[in-house]
């Protein structure tokens, strides 16, 4: 029976952190959250602050944290038409988190270098 609760306790964390991890994982995700949270809201913008990320890749990350509800797009009727990307307020929720992988991140890097 114990033995069956700690399964189901295991379960009961990694399928949250699994989840979690599935909206904000990969290599540019973090990264376009942080580089809107700093105030860039053009694409070009947000581009130019992300070394590497091509225009295809940023269009869709854009898309999937717009479909997460983590930012939101805005078209302004102007001509030219432009768009802008802000961060949606629930996105805050992800600036705990943001700071804790960053110190997490400094550390775990003096633990594997020995500096």
């Amino acid at each position: 029976m114990a033995q069956k609760k700690m399964h189901c306790d295991c379960l009961n964390t990694v399928k949250p952190v699994r989840d979690a991890l599935d909206v904000i994982s990969g290599k540019w995700k973090l990264p376009i959250i942080i580089s809107l949270g700093v105030g860039n809201e053009r694409f070009t913008d947000i581009q130019e602050s992300i070394p590497g990320i091509t225009p295809k890749v940023l269009a869709k990350e854009l898309k999937d944290l717009e479909q997460h509800k983590l930012i939101k797009r805005t078209v302004l009727d102007e001509y030219p038409v432009k768009i802008s990307y802000t961060l949606e307020p629930y996105a805050d929720t992800l600036t705990p988190i943001i700071y804790s992988l960053k110190d997490w991140g400094l550390n775990h890097w003096k633990v594997v270098t020995g500096v």
